[in-house]
């Protein structure tokens, strides 16, 4: 029986990926990609509940020792949205860039969609995405959100660097399932695997509880256990 319809369900080049994998066995492409679908969901459960720690244990920390009275995400002076200046070399010159430009655009977006001047602050935080909660931790953050604010929502010691590598990887992956992307490192992907155990160790730092939910509620470990 002919299986033309996979290729024009999935695309011939998408399901190419799949059975390359499998040295040719369209049945076993088939089973893989059926399993890809299934890891996507199991760990888009865990990044959903890792998201909403983060971000709440972010706002938590910066709210803390937010001087003004307006919340952070609303206010004028907030390290999301005042330039920071930086100074780049683009093409053999030096030239100042605002990097901050994205989030400050994240933000008033969100603002916007939220009803603007009457937006509220928990409204607007649902709004931000994964990207933007992890831009807070970039290089360029360092000295205005990093220092005197996130840092403290990590046991003592914790680096920026390392947060802010884990957690850009976490969103990588969660963009590559977003997109119906291969996750098996048999695939030629990312080690979906890896990045989970990161994740979770992050949580475990801002959020104890909510890790020992997860990991007694995840099904990641089951499914790529299943792993054809």
């Amino acid at each position: 029986m002919s299986d033309v319809w996979v290729d024009e369900w999935l695309g011939t080049a998408r399901f190419a990926r799949y059975v390359d994998a499998c040295s040719g066995d369209r049945a076993r492409a088939l089973q893989l990609y059926e399993w890809n679908v299934q890891a996507g969901q199991a760990l888009m459960h865990d990044i959903a509940h890792f998201e909403v720690a983060l971000r709440n244990a972010y706002d938590a920390a910066i709210s803390a020792r937010w001087r003004s009275r307006t919340h952070w995400l609303l206010d004028a002076e907030s390290p999301a949205v005042v330039p920071i200046w930086r100074t780049k070399t683009v093409k053999g010159m030096k030239r100042g860039a605002d990097v901050n430009t994205l989030t400050r655009k994240s933000v008033d977006s969100a603002i916007a969609r939220c009803g603007s001047a009457k937006a509220t602050s928990g409204k607007v935080i649902a709004e931000m995405t994964l990207g933007f909660w992890r831009q807070l931790t970039t290089n360029a953050m360092e000295k205005t959100v990093w220092v005197p604010y996130l840092h403290r929502a990590f046991p003592p010691g914790t680096q920026r660097s390392e947060v802010d590598r884990a957690i850009e990887r976490v969103n990588a992956l969660r963009n590559r399932i977003a997109h119906h992307e291969p996750i098996s490192t048999q695939s030629g992907s990312v080690d979906a695997e890896q990045v989970h155990r990161e994740m979770l160790a992050l949580l475990r730092g801002i959020a104890p509880q909510v890790h020992e939910h997860l990991t007694a509620t995840s099904t990641v470990a089951i499914v790529f256990a299943r792993r054809p």
